[in-house]
């Protein structure tokens, strides 16, 4: 699942007539560059959820993008806003398999390798979900997370400990975004909307969250400043 909903407050004027997923960045739709990563990996169904402008993203890619096959989770059209991330992700359950990437459509990591070895070994690893983690960016100096000595995500690490930030990369079970995490049936007919953060962090507290550290470029485009500093390094 690639997130593509979110309204880009921040990148305003740039999002007043242009989802934040399809601005340019270095020659082609930000989105694009993780479509490309996930059709590299060997995969090939995507579904994608949409809202602010939403319409403008299938009428862009289809339902084909190369080997991709792509489906939408319509959450403007059918609730009238976006549903954050979990709230999105539980309304597209139905439509995702037992073990699944998600990945946010606004951030630029072109390098990252999506791998069905990963998807193995998290499948047979009893965790619940794994998040990849990034070095701290300027703009989130204090990080989110922190990683055990055994390969676990902390929630907030201690002062000894290194903090990451989430890169928005991970894979996830569907019983993660069940009780008593989450109170939303799938398919989330009521449009509820609900935060990721919370869910991920009481899943942490009872050593259900695996995290790796990910090295490699990575930009979470929230700013016209840094889409003009991606665009300024090709």
């Amino acid at each position: 699942m690639v997130l593509a909903a979110g309204r880009g407050e921040r990148m305003r004027p740039l999002t007043d007539h242009t989802p934040k997923p399809l601005l340019p960045v270095q020659g082609k739709p930000l989105m694009q560059w993780t479509l490309e990563a996930l059709a590299r990996g060997g995969f090939h169904d995507v579904l994608l959820n949409t809202a602010w402008l939403g319409e403008q993203i299938p009428a862009h890619f289809g339902d084909r993008f190369g080997t991709l096959t792509l489906s939408y989770s319509h959450e403007g059209q059918d609730f009238g806003d976006a549903l954050e991330t979990a709230g999105g992700v539980v309304r597209a359950l139905p439509g995702l398999a037992d073990v699944f990437w998600v990945a946010a459509g606004d951030v630029f990591a072109p390098q990252f390798e999506f791998t069905q070895q990963a998807v193995d070994r998290f499948a047979s690893s009893g965790r619940l979900a794994h998040l990849w983690l990034v070095p701290n960016p300027a703009h989130n100096p204090k990080g989110d997370f922190g990683i055990s000595a055994e390969g676990l995500a902390v929630s907030r690490p201690g002062d000894s400990q290194p903090s990451y930030t989430f890169s928005t990369v991970a894979l996830y079970r569907a019983a993660f975004f069940a009780a008593p995490r989450c109170d939303i049936a799938p398919g989330n007919a009521g449009g509820i909307k609900a935060a990721l953060a919370p869910m991920l962090r009481a899943a942490m507290a009872q050593g259900l969250v695996s995290a790796e550290l990910y090295e490699g470029p990575w930009t979470d485009v929230g700013t016209p400043e840094r889409l003009a500093a991606l665009n300024a390094s090709n």
